[in-house]
C-alpha cells in the first residue's frame, strides 16, 4: 500500500481514501469492478470531506490556511491573469522578495498587483522570509501603488503573511512607521483597490496592504490582529494554548463577514484551495473581474469617501440608539 501523504490530522480519513483511489486508478482500464469501486470511494470521499470541512474549528482553519500546497500569489498570477510583468525594488534599500509587485492584465483590465509571497521550496521560503515583509517590502508596495495611481490603474492586493518581519534590522529601518504610512497612503489613492486574504492575514503585516474598496477573504483563510500562537504566548504564556486563542479571536471567514470586517467570502473547492488550484483560480478571477467592473466606473472622489466610511464603521460596539453610557455613569 502506498504511503499516506502528510497533512493535518483531521484530514487523515480523506488522505487514506485518496491513496486507495490512486492505487485503483493504476489498474488496467476497462475493468468494470474496479471502476465501480473507484466511483464508490469517490462518493465516500465527498461525504467525508463535506462533513470535515463543514465543521472546521478555528484552529483547523488556521492549519488549512497554512497548508504547504495552498496557492500563493504567484500561482494566481500564473492561472488567473493573462499577463504579468514583475517590478522590483523600493528605490531606498533593496528588493524584498516577500512582497511581489508588477503590472498585470486580467480580462480587459490592466492592473497593478501587490501580494505577499511565501515561496514553495525551503530555499524560496527563506528568500521570501516565509512571507514576512521588511520595511523595504512595504515601501516597494507603496511605490508601485503610486505608479498605478499615476496611470489610473486599479490595484489588486493578495494578503498571505503571518505578520511583518519582527527582526531588529526591520525595526531599525522603521517597520511600524512604514506600515502606518502604507495604510494612510492606501486610504487616499485615487484608483480602485481590491484586497483578498488568500491564506494567513496576520497583524500589521496584513494591514499594510489591506486598505481597499473591496476586502474579501477565502473561505478557509483567516484575518487576525495577532497569530493564535502570539495570542496564546501573551495570555497563557504558552503556545500550546493556540487552539484556545483561535477560538477566542473570531477570525474565520464566517466571523469576519458577520463582524463586517470583510465584504465578501470567496468559496473554495471541496477540501480547500490546495486540492484544486485551477478551480480556485477560476473563482478568484470571476470575483476580481466582477469587482473591477463595479468599481472602475466610479469617480475617484466617491471611491475615497466610501473607502473612508467603510473603515470608520468597523469596530463599533455601542448601540448609537441607546443613551450615552458615560452620561449614565456620571449621573
Amino acid at each position: 500500500m502506498s504511503k499516506i501523504p502528510t497533512g493535518p490530522d483531521f484530514e487523515q480519513p480523506m488522505l487514506e481514501l485518496e491513496v486507495k483511489i490512486q492505487e485503483l486508478l493504476q489498474h488496467t482500464p476497462g475493468n468494470d469492478a474496479v471502476e465501480q469501486q473507484i466511483i464508490a470511494l469517490r462518493r465516500q470521499w465527498i461525504d467525508i470531506t463535506t462533513g470535515i470541512y463543514g465543521n472546521l474549528s478555528p484552529w483547523q482553519t488556521v492549519q488549512v490556511a497554512r497548508h504547504k500546497d495552498r496557492p500563493y500569489t504567484r500561482d494566481y498570477l500564473n492561472l488567473a491573469f493573462d499577463e504579468f510583468v514583475e517590478l522590483h525594488g523600493d528605490k531606498h534599500f533593496g528588493d524584498d522578495r516577500a512582497v511581489l509587485t508588477g503590472f498585470a492584465k486580467i480580462d480587459q483590465f490592466k492592473v497593478m498587483v501587490v501580494g505577499h509571497q511565501k515561496g514553495r521550496t525551503y530555499r524560496e521560503r527563506t528568500t521570501c522570509n516565509f512571507g514576512c515583509a521588511h520595511p523595504e517590502g512595504y515601501r516597494k508596495a507603496m511605490s508601485k501603488m503610486r505608479m498605478a495611481e499615476k496611470y489610473q490603474m486599479p490595484i489588486i492586493c493578495f494578503i498571505d503573511t503571518p505578520g511583518a518581519y519582527p527582526g531588529i534590522g526591520a525595526e531599525e529601518r522603521g517597520q511600524a512607521q512604514v506600515i502606518a504610512e502604507s495604510m494612510f497612503q492606501m486610504s487616499q489613492i485615487r484608483t480602485p483597490i481590491i484586497c483578498v486574504i488568500i491564506g494567513e492575514g496576520g497583524s500589521g503585516g496584513a494591514l499594510g496592504i489591506g486598505v481597499g474598496d473591496r476586502v474579501a477573504v477565502l473561505q478557509y483563510a483567516y484575518y487576525s490582529v495577532i497569530s493564535p500562537e502570539g495570542c496564546a504566548g501573551i495570555l497563557w504564556k504558552s503556545h500550546q494554548h493556540a487552539p484556545k486563542a483561535a477560538d477566542a479571536l473570531k477570525f474565520t471567514s464566517r466571523h469576519l463577514l458577520d463582524l463586517k470586517v470583510v465584504d465578501d467570502v470567496i468559496e473554495e473547492p471541496l477540501g480547500g484551495a490546495h486540492r484544486d488550484h485551477h478551480k480556485m483560480a477560476a473563482r478568484m478571477k470571476s470575483y476580481l473581474v466582477r469587482s473591477l467592473g463595479e468599481l472602475c466606473g466610479q469617480p475617484s472622489e466617491s471611491l475615497i469617501a466610501q473607502r473612508y466610511e467603510k473603515f470608520r464603521r468597523m469596530g463599533a460596539f455601542i448601540d448609537p440608539s441607546q443613551h450615552d453610557p458615560l452620561e449614565a455613569t456620571v449621573s
